[in-house]
């Protein structure tokens, strides 16, 4: 028996496995081991955001190519108290995360609040500079129109309700 083809195929197997989160796989041909890979986030506190992902993913090469591509929209209720748990700061919080080489690149994706646009943040981008630029994609998810998003008249904060 051919314990080489074996263990390659074995390899080659684990590199190409989907992820929990992969819903698409879009082959960029066939003399190519790229291929574009659609994820499926759904963000962990804010449950009623689902983003869609879209990188390349080389099987057979030590690092993925930078490039991304983020949708977000509103699948779900969103709270108030969803919107109270989140970090607040300009810099947001990391939402999802994925090694993009085995060099430490990542593509993570981090939420941000725009309080005065009551407008949700979800910028994706690569860690490791490529071309000397930081490959990064943008997608937002307005509160309007949600159980969280509040009406401000003058002095007065209350929270809408939604007209669902």
């Amino acid at each position: 028996m051919n314990y080489r083809f074996i263990t390659i195929a074995l390899a080659l197997l684990i590199l190409t496995a989907c992820s929990d989160s992969e819903v698409g796989d879009v082959s960029l041909g066939v003399f190519t081991t790229k291929d574009i890979k659609l994820d499926a986030l759904q963000d962990p506190i804010i449950t009623g955001v689902t983003c869609h992902i879209s990188s390349i993913e080389a099987n057979l090469d030590l690092a993925d190519p930078s490039d991304s591509s983020i949708a977000c929209r509103q699948t779900g209720p969103i709270t108030a108290t969803m919107i109270a748990q989140i970090d607040k700061s300009d810099s947001g919080e990391v939402v999802f995360k994925k090694s993009k080489s085995i060099f430490f690149k990542n593509m993570k994706v981090r939420r941000i609040f725009d309080a005065k646009s009551q407008t949700l943040m979800y910028v994706s981008y690569s860690t490791k500079e490529t071309s000397g630029s930081y490959k990064h994609s943008l997608s937002t998810v307005p509160l309007w129109n949600t159980d969280a998003y509040i009406v401000n008249a003058n002095t007065n904060s209350t929270n809408e309700v939604s007209a669902n």
